[in-house]
């Protein structure tokens, strides 16, 4: 048998598994400090409720894995977190959970698609979700978590917000027919990508008329201001131009300068109903968004049809490109101190457990290396601290701790365990 992955998937080494530990811990960490609590949905479900929330002729429908349990039931694998999230909401919502519900999930995903570079069918997916709140208090908010996340990775962004009314106002307002909007707004979304041409060109084949992609193009270089001076009377409009400056006057208020207007941003086509923003790498190591988000009144409240109204606004963390841009920084150290025993197993076992009862990571040389093989794995492995333990040191009371950065050496009692930490915690 010829040992291979599945196309699509791969194997996640534990340099690549400690990155995204890392990764991870951050994010979850200041998902926390903002009342999110982690939730935990089921990666098997059924097919039904997977289709639940597109038509059936989506093209998402045909990327889910299907398979059928012993009972004939047909079953999927999730393609997102978001109908799992729906589903937590519809069974558990006024029993074991109260709306306003705030969660995070970091999860599997599965999709059955075309593998290129930047798409598996395999992969993680991080979203953080509140369900029962309108407005935008909590988009701020939101935002302002979204600003501290990357600021804890490291990582300098630019958010792009818009809101989709606002969108949809300005092809209302270019006199674009109304079958056409969907379209419209699937090319308009390319603009970062394929240039002002790349659109114009896209928009050609519904043969609409040159003078209305003008007046549409106009106005995707308007700033929040001058909104004011438009003399666009349509609803659609007229209510995304008070939900984005209501939002941007939280952004001002709270200084969060990472953010700008971006009027032009679409974000999707079926999803997002009012706010919605793409956030990127500041420094554009990688050019695609590394997150996303915004406002979905629409989904959970059609998928409980239960006359009630379940307003929500979501952000994803791509965890692949963050790991890729965090990779020339990464410390991917497994562990504080390797200890090396010379017949003296049980020695070492007692300083190292004494250790790790502190919190200390400690690896023990248990293969009877060399002693120069044993520096050359601690260098190797990124491992700062190594001490020697033989029966000199047992009979001196003494060790000698290598700092392997500095090549110098420490010595201290094998009793004085605070000092021991103090030198190695780092």
């Amino acid at each position: 048998m010829k040992l291979i992955n599945v196309k699509g998937t791969s194997d996640s080494l534990p340099s690549e598994e400690l990155k995204k530990k890392k990764v991870i811990d951050t994010l979850t960490q200041v998902f926390e400090k903002f009342g999110y609590l982690p939730l935990d949905t089921s990666i098997l479900c059924y097919y039904d409720l997977l289709a639940s929330k597109y038509s059936g002729g989506s093209e998402i429908l045909k990327e889910v894995y299907t398979l059928k349990d012993q009972g004939d039931r047909k079953l999927g694998l999730r393609y997102d977190l978001t109908v799992p999230f729906s589903k937590v909401i519809s069974m558990n919502a006024g029993k074991n959970i109260t709306l306003p519900f705030k969660r995070y999930e970091v999860g599997k995903v599965f999709r059955d698609g075309p593998v290129k570079v930047g798409r598996a069918r395999e992969f993680y997916q991080c979203d953080v979700d509140v369900c029962g709140l309108e407005g935008s208090f909590i988009e701020a908010e939101m935002l302002s978590m979204t600003v501290m996340a990357y600021q804890k990775l490291g990582i300098d962004v630019e958010i792009e917000v818009n809101n989709r009314k606002l969108l949809e106002g300005f092809i209302i307002a270019s006199d674009i027919p109304d079958n056409l909007k969907s379209n419209v707004i699937l090319s308009v979304d390319k603009l970062l990508k394929i240039g002002e041409d790349g659109v114009r060109k896209e928009l050609e084949e519904y043969n609409i008329e040159q003078n209305k992609l003008d007046k549409l193009f106009k106005y995707f270089n308007l700033s929040i201001e001058e909104l004011d001076a438009l003399d666009i009377t349509n609803e659609t409009f007229i209510e995304g131009r008070k939900e984005i400056k209501e939002l941007f006057s939280y952004i001002d208020s709270l200084n969060l300068q990472e953010c700008h207007f971006s009027p032009s941003l679409a974000r999707g086509l079926e999803i997002y109903t009012g706010t919605v923003w793409e956030v990127f790498d500041k420094k554009k190591r990688i050019s695609s968004a590394i997150g996303g988000g915004g406002r979905y009144d629409k989904i959970i409240t059609n998928f409980i049809d239960d006359g009630n109204k379940y307003p929500a606004v979501g952000i994803s963390f791509g965890i692949v490109p963050i790991c890729e841009i965090l990779d020339t920084s990464n410390d991917d150290r497994t562990c504080n101190l390797l200890i090396a025993p010379m017949d003296t197993n049980i020695e070492s076992l007692r300083l190292a457990n004494s250790l790790r009862e502190r919190g200390i990571k400690v690896l023990i040389e248990m293969t009877g290396k060399k002693i120069k093989k044993v520096f050359e794995s601690a260098d190797k492995n990124n491992i700062p601290y190594v001490v020697v333990i033989g029966a000199n040191e047992i009979a001196s009371g003494k060790i000698q701790i290598k700092d392997m950065k500095k090549s110098s050496i420490i010595e201290v009692d094998i009793d004085d365990i605070d000092k021991i930490y103090d030198i190695v915690k780092e």
